[in-house]
């Protein structure tokens, strides 16, 4: 369960096994049933999670009852409320499993002696943050400046492990497009292959 995460630390940074080792004795196993919440807004993030298996989104829900998802995370990929997690403030957002996951959860305790013990992950995590801020940036921009089939093209090149097994409105609400514009996207995309 723990390979996956010694292969991303060692993407960005070098450990030693015995490193490694006090590295998963910081972490916590979790298994989520499709549909079931990591976290629900109000609540306080306690942890960031590792994906293993599966698929989580994040997302929130608006006062007219729209959902608006702030990210897909899969097998590598981790997700956390970081404005939660760090000021131990209440969510905005929601995590729920899309299929049967596995995860590694970290909490804060355990991140601030990881850090602590082995400086090297200070390195591994502001890489991570780095790369986070790099993400919604881009995607800010996106939004903001980029037609529907930009958008689309987009995600697929950013998770295309998703385009499958996400619904389809999902994908949607990511966007932020109709269901129909994105279902006239893919027939126009098909057509062109």
């Amino acid at each position: 369960m723990f390979e996956l995460l010694r292969k991303k630390i060692n993407q960005i940074v070098k450990i030693t096994d015995e490193e490694f080792e006090f590295i998963a004795s910081g972490f916590t196993k979790k298994s989520l049933r499709k549909k079931q919440f990591l976290l629900q807004e109000g609540e306080i993030c306690k942890s960031q999670a590792f994906v293993v298996n599966g698929i989580m989104r994040s997302y929130t829900i608006d006062e007219k009852g729209n959902e608006h998802i702030l990210q897909f995370a899969s097998e590598g990929w981790w997700m956390a409320d970081l404005s939660s997690y760090l000021n131990e403030i209440p969510s905005r957002f929601n995590m729920e499993a899309l299929e049967e996951v596995e995860l590694l959860l970290l909490n804060k305790a355990s991140w601030n002696l990881l850090m602590e013990k082995i400086p090297i992950l200070e390195r591994f995590f502001r890489i991570l943050v780095q790369n986070h801020l790099i993400a919604t940036q881009n995607r800010l921009m996106q939004s903001l400046s980029e037609q529907a089939e930009e958008k689309y093209l987009n995600f697929i090149d950013t998770y295309p492990e998703c385009v499958a097994r996400v619904p389809q409105h999902m994908i949607a609400a990511y966007l932020g497009i109709s269901r129909e514009t994105l279902s006239r996207l893919r027939k126009q995309l098909s057509v062109r292959k």
